[in-house]
């Protein structure tokens, strides 16, 4: 009988130790030899946890045993728990398997084929479960009163730290504790320093400290910097010394606020510093203000588009913020390869938009024949909610308003 082995390990550690592996194989190969198997294949996945199907390899393995005809009778593995710890989803699959003539064995746990032996496999199965639930408790636990010491726990530090090993002892040797990255936390501080600041005089936003940043060859640890990562820069309490651990689970989702523990760290930024650039980042969030006011107060930021390539337009500067211009998005974020559009200074087109706005939409002729329409409008609903007549009269009062200053912008040429 031809047949494929299937060999795991939960953790890329183990996988890189070589602990669980290698023995898996060898244990299996001599059981199929003994038995007369033929072994036509091998699937290792190193790294992967068995509580869910998110497994290349697994996948692998399970697409092609269940083609037309499969290429192996049986899949064999070490326990059952290397196959699946989650009881639906092991019967799931196995049920798929049947489906295909593909049978499933453990070289550990033997069962038979027969209904008795499909309930001591789900027997199996649910202790798997119960014991991997178990052990994740516990693991978890470790990990938190390893946080309130103030120990890393083994995952990658917040950009700006790195880990340095103590003298403490853990279960898997010296502990470690977060300490600042001199280059690293350089970057960080220049961050901060331009969404506060600006650069070259000009008010700056996320997108465009990361191509500055991009554009001097400071990366991310060698992923370039984007509008997204840089405003996670912005908002990490991790920076004024406040490392939160356990924030979400496994699945991703967001744990609540009494299960966090917050690991206390060398900081970086000052804590006023921190707040008032968080106080920006909500101030500036689309969905609080209007887009075209989120970048900057000019008159048509956000409003107009590229005739070559049909990205925003925004305002740039030249000479130390002396002169000002309309800029193409594209050809800011990707150069003059993406895009060939020209820069348009500010003051001409804005100038040319008010001297249009004036002569046709706000033509001396057509805004009386508005008031006129909206007075009659006002006359008309005498009688009705007071609140129907009060927008009427609001919508007249701006109506004149804007075009008072309108006309005053177009006198003084702005």
């Amino acid at each position: 009988m031809a047949v494929a082995l299937y060999a795991r390990v939960s953790t890329t550690k183990q996988a890189d130790k070589d602990l669980s592996i290698p023995d898996q194989l060898k244990q299996m190969r001599d059981w199929c030899k003994a038995r007369g198997y033929l072994v036509g294949a091998e699937y290792v996945e190193p790294g992967a946890s068995a509580t869910d199907d998110r497994r290349p390899i697994f996948q692998q393995m399970i697409s092609e045993a269940t083609r037309n005809p499969a290429p192996f009778e049986a899949i064999i593995v070490h326990s059952l728990s290397r196959f699946f710890r989650d009881a639906l989803e092991f019967a799931l699959y196995e049920r798929n398997l049947n489906r295909s003539g593909v049978k499933f064995e453990s070289m550990t746990q033997q069962t038979s084929d027969d209904p008795a032996g499909g309930m001591a496999r789900k027997i199996f199965n649910i202790f798997d479960e119960y014991q991997s639930k178990e052990n994740g408790k516990h693991t978890l636990r470790a990990m938190q009163e390893n946080a309130r010491q103030g120990f890393s726990n083994g995952s990658r530090p917040t950009f700006g730290y790195r880990t340095v090993e103590t003298d403490a002892i853990g279960n898997k040797g010296r502990k470690k504790r977060f300490e600042v990255d001199p280059v690293e936390a350089e970057v960080v501080r220049r961050i901060f320093d331009l969404y506060l600041n600006g650069l070259n005089g000009a008010d700056v936003g996320t997108k465009r400290i990361a191509v500055h940043l991009n554009g001097r060859g400071l990366k991310m640890r060698r992923q370039p910097w984007n509008a997204s990562r840089v405003q996670e820069v912005l908002k990490n309490p991790t920076y004024i010394g406040q490392f939160v651990f356990n924030k979400r689970g496994k699945d991703g989702k967001r744990k609540p606020e009494t299960e966090w523990i917050t690991v206390a760290v060398p900081a970086i930024i000052e804590k006023g510093t921190f707040e008032r650039a968080l106080a920006r980042v909500a101030a500036r969030a689309p969905t609080k203000v209007p887009p075209r006011m989120v970048t900057n107060p000019t008159l048509l930021t956000g409003l107009l588009k590229c005739g070559a390539c049909n990205a925003g337009m925004t305002l740039t500067t030249g000479k130390s913020g002396r002169y000002r211009y309309y800029k193409c998005q594209t050809r800011i974020g990707r150069g003059i390869q993406a895009c060939d559009s020209q820069s348009i200074p500010m003051e001409k087109l804005d100038r040319l938009v008010l001297e249009a706005l004036a002569e046709k939409v706000f033509a001396p002729s057509r805004v009386k024949a508005l008031m006129a329409k909206l007075t009659k409008a006002m006359k008309s609903a005498h009688g009705e909610a007071d609140a129907s007549i009060g927008k009427l009269s609001k919508e007249l009062k701006d109506l004149e308003t804007a075009t008072e200053r309108l006309y005053e912008a177009v006198e003084k040429g702005i």
